[in-house]
């Protein structure tokens, strides 16, 4: 077996008990004895590919949705992709809504901001470059940080309140957002002059 090979079955073993636990107990109370003594490894292994209990935590997130969400086209598939993360957040409700309630909303939506971040200005670079736009590098920081921590809440409000959330209305929502508010923002800023 290749090292890379190896390295991730190792890294998703550990993220696979750290879920595991996650729904038996409150994420804070979590050790790493914990994960290493669930998915038999040394402690010397956990700390080669993790700082902590937290890296593992935001590297689970980044590669079981985020990294799955940035292989749409999100022009074309922005449905397919919406359909994703709910789907993701759906199937791992207990995981998310307990790592929710030991860590905070403030540190969770942080988690989820920073990869949110990305994958709305790769939406919004496609559409820029789409539209044939020249839009200041600061707006496009300026909406995707908006849309990012939107999107953050919206994921956290419907792992706590879930029966308060219509997927239809989530699907129809975002494509306003996505085909409308954002394209009409970038070529409003496109054609401002300071």
């Amino acid at each position: 077996m290749k090292h890379k090979e190896a390295t991730l079955r190792t890294k998703q073993a550990m993220a696979s008990s750290m879920k595991k636990l996650a729904c038996q107990k409150p994420f804070a109370k979590i050790t790493v004895s914990d994960i290493i003594t669930d998915c038999d490894i040394n402690r010397k292994t956990f700390y080669y590919h993790f700082g902590d209990i937290y890296a593992l935590l935001r590297w689970t997130l980044e590669q079981e949705a985020i990294e799955v969400v940035k292989h749409y086209d999100l022009l074309a598939e922005y449905e397919e992709a919406v359909s994703f993360v709910l789907d993701y957040v759906d199937e791992n409700a207990q995981f998310i809504r307990n790592v929710y309630h030991s860590l905070g909303q403030n540190e969770l939506k942080r988690f989820f901001y920073c990869d949110f971040i990305s994958v709305v200005r790769a939406f919004v670079d496609e559409t820029e470059q789409a539209q044939n736009l020249s839009v200041p590098n600061d707006f496009k920081e300026f909406i995707c940080s908006i849309y990012a921590e939107a999107f953050a809440g919206s994921v956290l409000e419907r792992v706590d309140h879930p029966e308060n959330y219509d997927r239809k209305k989530i699907m129809k929502y975002t494509s306003i957002i996505l085909y409308s508010a954002i394209p009409n923002a970038l070529r409003t800023a496109a054609n401002l002059t300071d």
